[in-house]
């Protein structure tokens, strides 16, 4: 006897990865940072959101380039090479306004 299955309608779901860059418990980002056109304006609002954050673990620095590189690697295929080669730079800028420059 063969049994039958059935599908359950799927619930909303809300990606992990929007979560913790809408919320992250690190850091309280700005809306829209990454949808900037300056990579420095970016990079700013990076360093004031980690440099403000009472929650961090780790160096503003780090926590701000760990956020970029984050939202970089879960965009994946859908960041367009426009959109990654601005926030490329804003890893520049990053370590620029951090004083971390080599």
């Amino acid at each position: 006897m063969a049994t039958k299955r059935t599908r359950k309608a799927k619930a909303p779901t809300t990606r992990w990865s929007q979560k913790v860059t809408e919320g992250s418990n690190a850091l309280d980002l700005e809306a829209g940072v990454f949808t900037l056109k300056d990579p420095k304006e970016i990079a700013a609002s990076l360093k004031r959101s980690a440099e403000a954050s009472t929650r961090r673990k780790a160096d503003p620095f780090r926590s701000a380039m760990s956020m970029l590189v984050f939202y970089i690697n879960r965009a994946g295929k859908n960041l367009s090479k426009a959109d990654r080669a601005r926030l490329e730079k804003t890893k520049s800028e990053l370590r620029k306004i951090f004083g971390k420059e080599p």
